[in-house]
């Protein structure tokens, strides 16, 4: 079986090199990029399973190449941050990394965080079908596309993420905190805006309203639930 590869993109060396020690302990094949640009360079040319990646970097931040690689790939994303505050944390996941990591850490806390991204990648314990089918509405986890109406829908890669694990369970309520841990993978103490901020968007693009036959619906001071209307 071929190794799994990780990027690890960071503008300091030390932490490269620490990181890439560890990965390289644990069986991964690293690869190394010092800027935004070399990882998109990189991402490209070695296809990673997975990229540890910096926020603060010269050229290309992390944000602005998050961004840039959710317009071609799904490939799981953890960022790295000395940034503290709220607002980058949520930044970062709505842009569609899977996870966040704040500086300094521990390079054992990043391996676990990793390798739970990994075990979540084939089917986010989501159901085993690539596809769900709905009136005037089809879901395929498989290319992460879905359409409307006949229609397609561009949607973000946790956007589709969080669609499918709500419409695979019909008429199941969501706390916004299981959400988080199903979808992102961990469980958030504190801000659940990310939830909501999705939600509000995935309503948005799909048109969901009263004529469509099915809706994402908001259950008060608890979470939402995919509903297939009568």
């Amino acid at each position: 079986m071929s190794r799994q590869i990780i990027l690890i993109v960071d503008d300091d060396h030390h932490i490269r090199d620490i990181l890439s020690l560890y990965f390289t302990k644990e069986g991964f094949q690293v690869e190394e990029a010092a800027d935004g640009v070399e990882a998109i360079r990189k991402i490209d040319q070695y296809k990673p399973n997975v990229i540890i990646l910096d926020v603060m970097m010269p050229i290309l931040d992390g944000i602005e190449v998050c961004r840039q690689v959710r317009k071609f790939s799904h490939v799981p994303i953890i960022m790295l941050s000395a940034r503290v505050e709220d607002e980058d944390r949520i930044m970062g996941l709505e842009l569609g990394a899977d996870d966040y990591i704040i500086k300094p850490f521990n390079p054992r806390e990043v391996i676990a965080r990793v390798n739970a991204v990994l075990r979540r990648v084939p089917d986010t314990d989501f159901t085993s079908a690539n596809r769900l089918h709905f009136p005037n509405l089809d879901i395929n986890i498989a290319d992460y596309t879905i359409t409307t109406d006949g229609l397609p829908v561009p949607l973000t890669a946790k956007e589709m993420e969080l669609l499918w694990c709500l419409a695979s369970h019909p008429g199941r309520t969501f706390s916004r905190e299981v959400l988080l841990e199903k979808v992102w993978g961990y469980t958030y103490c504190g801000e659940t805006r990310t939830i909501d901020n999705h939600i509000r968007r995935l309503r948005q693009k799909m048109d969901a309203n009263e004529t469509t036959p099915w809706d994402i619906k908001t259950v008060w001071g608890i979470g939402y639930r995919f509903e297939v209307k009568p």
